[in-house]
């Protein structure tokens, strides 16, 4: 069965006027900045490395590589279960099938009967959202339409409900979650999909994301869009073949990608995320007072 996804001079104080868990730090952020000055000139303390075992390699055949940060922390089984896949070689053979303009492009085995490896669980718990109890989360500080409230732990953008006691990752472009069928299925992580066009909220709590491209998300927002349904694509002929799908930490060591996030802690963070949402620089006319969540993804950059 098809599964489907769906510089010196005046200084600024910064403030978080959001309800919060946590307010950001007050920071002095110099006139003119741009949010690109600001993470250029962010401390090398102020980045935080992301694990070699959450990296997943995606090699196309076409010698292009997309890199997916996987989110252990908001779907631990769906995660556990895409790590096995990668580790057993599951999508040898595997292809990008389906391209929806403005949504999604999804890769897996699509409707082979492919055995699953020891390990991996055939049906997962619904990982849609989790507990918001022990996590540390940095408010937004803008109204979010899909949510009470919209902030950022651990490097992700993330869904909170104070009242409920629950948070979730949010579908922004570039976001990973899990092909299924119609529920209770949830997927077990084997057919995966990429949002390549503009953040797809309403899906959020309604599909478990997984993970986020941090590189390459060009290979497949660039794809021919399918001309069938969905976005599938008619021939298979049409499908972009995967060569290999495997984990940072499967590589040696000299050939591992690195990649490292802006602490949404630290005070270049707080800076960054004033100045996304109050632009002065030159080519502003007026700032917006505020920011979507999705506009403003955690600055990630290659490990130095």
């Amino acid at each position: 069965m098809r599964r489907v996804a769906l510089l010196p001079a005046m200084l600024i104080a910064v403030g978080n006027a959001s309800p919060a868990l946590n307010s950001s730090p007050s920071v002095a952020v110099p006139a003119g900045a741009t949010p690109t000055s600001i993470v250029q000139a962010a401390k090398p303390a102020e980045w935080k490395a992301i694990s070699a075992d959450d990296l997943m390699i995606i090699d196309l055949k076409s010698g292009k590589r997309i890199v997916v940060q996987l989110a252990p922390l908001f779907a631990p089984v769906h995660v556990a279960n895409i790590r096995a896949l990668a580790k057993n070689g599951y999508w040898t053979g595997a292809a990008i099938y389906r391209v929806q303009d403005n949504y999604v492009a999804q890769w897996g085995n699509n409707e082979s009967e492919k055995p699953l490896p020891a390990g991996v669980v055939a049906q997962p718990p619904a990982e849609y959202e989790r507990p918001l109890a022990g996590l540390d989360i940095t408010p937004l500080g803008s109204p979010d339409s899909y949510a009470p409230a919209a902030g950022y732990v651990g490097g992700w953008p993330v869904a909170y409900d104070t009242k409920a006691g629950t948070a979730n990752l949010v579908h922004c472009y570039a976001s990973v979650g899990v092909g299924r069928g119609l529920s209770p299925d949830t997927g077990m992580g084997g057919e995966l999909y990429a949002a390549i066009g503009h953040a797809p909220r309403s899906l959020d709590r309604v599909i478990a994301v997984v993970g986020r491209v941090v590189s390459g998300i060009e290979h497949l927002s660039s794809l021919p869009r399918g001309t069938e349904a969905l976005g599938f694509y008619k021939e298979r002929t049409s499908d972009v073949p995967i060569a290999s799908v495997r984990l940072a930490s499967m590589l040696p060591d000299a050939e591992r990608p690195r990649f490292e996030y802006l602490d949404e802690k630290s005070q270049s963070f707080a800076a960054w995320l004033h100045v996304k949402k109050n632009r002065r620089d030159d080519f502003y006319i007026r700032p917006a007072g505020g920011v979507d969540l999705c506009n403003a993804p955690v600055p990630v950059r290659r490990g130095r």
